[in-house]
């Protein structure tokens, strides 16, 4: 194993620095995310991707209702388990942690919708 990686880290090396110096010289086409979504939009695709009432923040908002609905229902399976766990100290550890694994994935879930909330009101809304 360390003889194909001795061969072979130098390899990768030597083509990384090739494709750097070669594609360095090229210019990018850049396209803004706007520009981009409306790039890869189909005939029948709505108009209205960004904005408030965007396909954007639509899909936003039905995620995080989903998240939030299957958190809740974590919350409540983890009071049961910790009220049925009869002291046993194992039970009453999963019981803590899938209560505690339910707020985790809830903050992460409100966090990543403000910040997609965020970048969605950031872009100019279709015309």
């Amino acid at each position: 194993m360390k003889k194909i990686l001795k061969l072979v880290l130098p390899l990768i090396i030597f083509m990384t620095l090739v494709g750097v110096t070669v594609f360095n010289g090229f210019d990018a086409n850049a396209m803004t995310l706007r520009e981009g979504a409306e790039a890869a939009r189909c005939d029948q695709c709505p108009e209205n991707l960004f904005g408030d009432n965007g396909i954007f923040k639509q899909i936003t908002n039905v995620v995080l209702y989903i998240v939030g609905v299957i958190a809740v229902i974590m919350l409540i399976i983890g009071g049961i388990k910790y009220v049925v766990s009869g002291g046993d100290a194992k039970k009453v550890t999963d019981a803590k942690n899938t209560v505690l694994y339910a707020i985790i994935g809830l903050i992460i879930s409100f966090l990543a919708f403000a910040i997609v909330n965020f970048v969605i009101t950031s872009l100019p809304a279709s015309s």
